[in-house]
């Protein structure tokens, strides 16, 4: 079923969250029991995120260093499937344009279309740590509208050198990103408004939002994009805090606003733990309000803060 048609036909708001596949050697032992805990509240959907690898020197104990890649978070097509087995609930991988080719991108819908795993979310993923800028790998892409026409193409039953298939398969659907405080690389809200838009026409049938702490640009985001024409849904993306670090690491790296409510009550707090209640009572805030306000499904960002999702979603679903 459609990421979209298990949103309308959930009889509440419904609820989802983002999991990282586990660092390599980790096991999946722990994410297991982390999304078994939060099975009670009914996810309609959890999604699973995907990373480029990363360039890391390696000493050669000879003065010299070696230059080469790592992956520190492989096998998420793997962990998908063992998730949707394992707890029969839609599972959702992030596809990138960051640090994969075209050719690889087609093996991995290949593997997901064996595995019946036919939901995406679609991104152009961030920039590699050693670039200033983002900076396509060869044969890759530059923009997420480039890899949704890849996707686009394969449902109509072609690879991406053009040839036809031999058997059409199912057919995926997808989801993208958006931005209620803008990219971090567009030059104003209207153009990346505009980018937005581009990708709707394209095919996502839904848009998710960067994570953001104030209510109130997601509703003028949302205000907007209606005002364009835009039908499709767009969920709101949140996250509680959890760490005093996350007060100044959260806007440079995410690119979104504290509320000026919020960061008055998080300069009182002294500890981790003080920081983590703090975080809790916001974020139920923000649910109840976005709720209130009719949003059909509201997606959380766990990345390893599992307590706290639970508390949240034990105090609103």
């Amino acid at each position: 079923m459609k990421i979209t048609e298990l949103i309308s036909k959930s009889s509440h708001t419904a609820f989802s969250f983002e999991v990282l596949p586990p660092l390599k050697g980790a096991g999946i032992n722990k994410l297991q029991d982390d999304i078994r805990s939060l099975l009670e509240f009914d996810p309609k959907y959890i999604n699973i995120t995907a990373h480029r690898s990363e360039v890391v020197m390696k000493d050669l104990g000879n003065g010299l260093m070696e230059r080469s890649t790592l992956r520190r978070r492989p096998g998420s097509v793997a962990v998908a499937a063992a998730l949707q087995k394992e707890f029969g609930v839609t599972i959702v991988p992030h596809i990138l344009c960051s640090g994969f080719t075209r050719e690889e991108t087609e093996y991995v819908l290949i593997d997901l279309q064996y595995l019946g795993i036919t939901n995406l979310l679609l991104l152009r993923g961030d920039k590699a740590r050693e670039d200033a800028f983002f900076k396509p790998v060869k044969d890759g892409y530059s923009h997420t509208i480039e890899l949704q026409k890849q996707v686009n193409d394969y449902n109509k039953g072609f690879f991406v050198d053009g040839s036809p298939m031999k058997e059409i398969g199912p057919t995926f659907s997808y989801g993208v990103a958006c931005y209620p405080e803008k990219h971090e690389e567009a030059p104003n809200i209207a153009t990346d408004a505009y980018w937005f838009k581009k990708k709707v026409e394209m095919g996502a049938e839904y848009g998710v939002t960067q994570m953001f702490f104030d209510n109130q640009k997601y509703f003028d985001f949302v205000k907007n994009m209606r005002e364009q024409g835009i039908t499709v849904p767009i969920i709101p993306g949140i996250k509680p805090l959890a760490k005093l670090s996350q007060l100044n690491v959260i806007p440079r790296l995410f690119h979104c606003d504290m509320p000026e409510e919020l960061t008055k009550e998080a300069f009182k707090c002294k500890t981790d733990d003080q920081i983590k209640a703090l975080g809790i009572e916001w974020c139920e805030y923000q649910c109840r309000e976005l709720i209130k306000a009719g949003v059909s499904s509201i997606h959380f960002y766990m990345t390893g803060n599992v307590e706290s999702l639970r508390e949240v979603a034990k105090r609103v679903f």
